[in-house]
């Protein structure tokens, strides 16, 4: 298998377009054709579904890029040590939800590293934007969150993919208001108790194989009135605290953000629904030292988040 054709084919995923990517590469378009044709011939497979749009990735040409890709990146690697003398650089990657119990794991696991190169990769976003992470963007581990009652789409899609995944926890969200909101006093919240509040939702919900407004009909009830969608979750804390008009559905929080922020936590009798996160990666992939220190911090986080698991 021809290296350069391997980095063609990588810059031609990246763009979508030969043309675009014969520009970049400074090769004539039909070399760069060829190029990609002898590739598939070579490997056996259809890399590229050739479109009026421009060049889709077919799920084989997916999982050929990916391992393209780290290839590449190790190539890169070798020729930087043994060329220019430069120490390996330890690398960590994975994408998230929005979780302070991940976070602070992620924070505890940063104190470990050590050397004097390193390069960890934290992503915040949703499930599908994770998976596709690990062969677009050369992500080594993911953590996807998603409703119990959702199990069996997510974990065909997994084993679709070639992806390992182990349960990392289940849990129900809790509610988080300002300690000035009307929710703080109660003993019990019930569904109706959110009635004339402003929900703070996340806007990226996404179950595999179901068409992405039953997703939202499911997860956002239609029910409720008022509600901001946002992506970063920085800003979900300043509203929070800063709104006592709001609320939001949340894995558990510590005492510690709680109190940083001036807010509350509190349990609805009505909620329950079941939520999963579901550490994932490539099927074949290694482990390093820093993924496993990584999950032992986030294994501790998790206990004492969900001290009743």
């Amino acid at each position: 298998m021809n290296i350069i054709h391997m980095k063609y084919a990588v810059e031609v995923a990246r763009i979508g377009s030969i043309n675009k990517a014969a520009e970049e590469l400074l090769i004539a378009q039909p070399n760069l054709s060829r190029s990609i044709k002898e590739l598939e011939a070579d490997l056996g497979i259809t890399i590229f579904s050739r479109t009026s749009k421009g060049m889709n990735l077919t799920p084989e040409g997916e999982e050929f890029i990916g391992y393209a890709r780290k290839i590449l990146d190790q190539i890169d690697d070798v020729e930087r040590i043994y060329r220019q003398g430069v120490p390996k650089k330890q690398k960590f990657s994975i994408s998230v939800p929005r979780a302070s119990y991940i976070s602070e794991a992620f924070a505890e696991f940063s104190r470990t590293i050590t050397g004097d190169s390193a390069e960890l990769f934290y992503y915040e976003t949703n499930a599908h934007r994770a998976i596709d992470n690990i062969f677009d963007s050369n992500y080594s581990l993911g953590i996807i969150r998603y409703a119990s009652v959702y199990d069996k789409y997510f974990k065909r899609s997994l084993e679709e993919k070639g992806l390992e995944y182990e349960l990392i926890a289940e849990f129900s969200y809790m509610l988080v208001a300002s300690k000035e909101s009307s929710l703080a006093s109660l003993d019990e919240v019930h569904f109706g108790d959110l009635t004339n509040m402003i929900e703070i939702a996340h806007a990226d919900p996404y179950v595999p194989s179901l068409p992405l407004s039953n997703v939202k009909k499911e997860e956002l009830l239609d029910s409720i009135g008022r509600r901001i969608f946002l992506f970063e979750r920085g800003s979900q804390f300043d509203l929070l605290s800063l709104n006592p008009e709001t609320y939001m559905w949340v894995s558990p929080l510590p005492d510690r953000v709680l109190d940083i922020y001036g807010l509350v936590q509190k349990k609805c009798i009505d909620n329950k629904r079941q939520y999963k996160d579901v550490l994932i990666y490539r099927k074949g992939y290694n482990l390093t030292d820093l993924d496993r220190r990584f999950i032992t911090a986030l294994i501790e986080s998790k206990r004492a988040y969900f001290p009743k698991d």
